[in-house]
């Protein structure tokens, strides 16, 4: 009874937690501008859709072969030092690519960045889901979360002000993040981490009211990265076309298309820890279904906007009500977890998005050179909405 007392107690934000929001945001700053480059990628090393389609997936592979490893390196080794080791490719990556002239070096430095992101979601989710108690879940989530899209944001916008504004080419916005990420590496090691957060081995299950979970074979949880599967197949079918759409059909510039990806990451930084919140009010699943049915709707009429910043402004709520369904998802992945096996968990989860990342935008090059960009997007709406059927089907709230 006081070990549940003391849980309940746990300080939902603290130095730890910090470490991890921006850490968060710092693997994805520089791993996430190629959608974004990929106009200029395409241009400059001379590539059809069907090589764009290639090079987003190696990356995905990549990461599909070593899922398993790294949540298993998780589960039996400190967070902490995992975490700086994966912040540590991520310097390299950047660096790679700031000095990449071949379209080939350019996949390394994608892969070792992908590879980043591999390594450093099942420490740092377990880590913080471990920190804070099993009723805080969704809110701790919902900060870690905030760091992921921030670092999502400045990516882009880095692009937009060093590009647009200092006439950097994009291998200097790459060479210009390999500083930051390393000063982040830095500033993780100063800081004390919790003990009782960092190993699985080590912790204590204090949800006495619900059951248990043993094993990560159960049916709840294979439905469940089942349905995360669906939408990432949706998801990575158009997310190397969008920036090219805006760019051949729209006629967007380089600099409006990492306006708008930049815009909506910094929604991330109020609208996961709201997300976070609302799971914990309404329900996780109740809550990751609204969110999703809502972001859905507005993706499918952002196509049916004219001009830019209509468009803009239909992407950015799709976006806005994507992040919110965030947190609720990543405590569901703990709750569906057995407790000293939650790294493994995490890294199973995001395992469907690397595996469909291989096939989708391969298909999603088929339907652009068959039929052209717009249709890439339709498909991909239908398939996101089947993905929320299968969740409902799959998750217990």
């Amino acid at each position: 009874m006081d070990e549940k007392k003391t849980d309940d107690k746990r300080p939902l934000f603290n130095m730890g937690i910090m470490a991890m929001v921006v850490t968060h945001a710092l693997v994805h700053a520089a791993g996430n501008m190629q959608s974004t480059l990929y106009p200029d990628l395409k241009r400059d090393f001379m590539l059809n859709n069907f090589q764009i389609g290639v090079i987003s997936a190696v990356p995905p592979l990549s990461q599909a072969i070593f899922s398993i490893p790294a949540g298993w390196i998780s589960d039996r080794f400190g967070s902490k030092k995992i975490i700086a080791a994966s912040v540590g490719m991520a310097a390299l990556g950047a660096f790679i690519a700031g000095f990449s002239y071949s379209p080939w070096l350019y996949v390394v430095s994608a892969v070792l960045m992908t590879l980043t992101s591999t390594f450093y979601h099942p420490p740092a989710h377990s880590y913080s889901a471990r920190s804070a108690a099993p009723k805080d879940r969704s809110k701790a989530m919902g900060y870690l979360n905030a760091g992921g899209t921030f670092g999502v944001a400045i990516g882009p916008l880095s692009i937009s002000v060093l590009m647009g504004a200092l006439a950097f080419t994009w291998r200097q916005v790459y060479q210009f993040w390999v500083l930051p990420i390393v000063a982040g590496i830095i500033f993780l090691l100063m800081v004390k981490t919790d003990p009782r957060a960092e190993r699985n081995g080590d912790t204590e299950t204090s949800d006495s009211d619900e059951d248990v979970p043993t094993s990560l074979l159960s049916r709840d949880f294979l439905l469940y990265i089942a349905s995360r599967g669906v939408r990432m197949f949706g998801a990575s079918m158009f997310a190397p076309f969008l920036s090219l759409y805006l760019s051949e059909v729209r006629g967007w510039s380089v600099i409006d298309i990492a306006l708008m990806l930049g815009i909506s990451g910094v929604l991330g930084l109020v609208a996961s820890p709201i997300g976070g919140y609302m799971a914990t009010r309404f329900g996780e699943k109740r809550w990751v279904i609204i969110s999703f049915i809502i972001a859905n709707t507005f993706f499918l009429a952002a196509f049916y906007m004219p001009g830019i910043y209509p468009f803009m402004a239909m992407y950015l709520f799709y976006r806005l009500f994507g992040i919110m369904a965030m947190p609720g998802q990543a405590s569901i992945t703990a709750r569906l977890s057995p407790p000293k096996q939650i790294g493994m968990g995490y890294a199973l989860t995001f395992m469907p998005s690397s595996i469909t990342g291989i096939v989708a935008p391969i298909v999603g090059a088929w339907i652009a050179d068959s039929y052209g960009y717009l249709p890439i997007f339709f498909v991909a709406t239908g398939i996101m909405y089947l993905a929320i059927v299968v969740f409902g089907l799959a998750v217990k709230e």
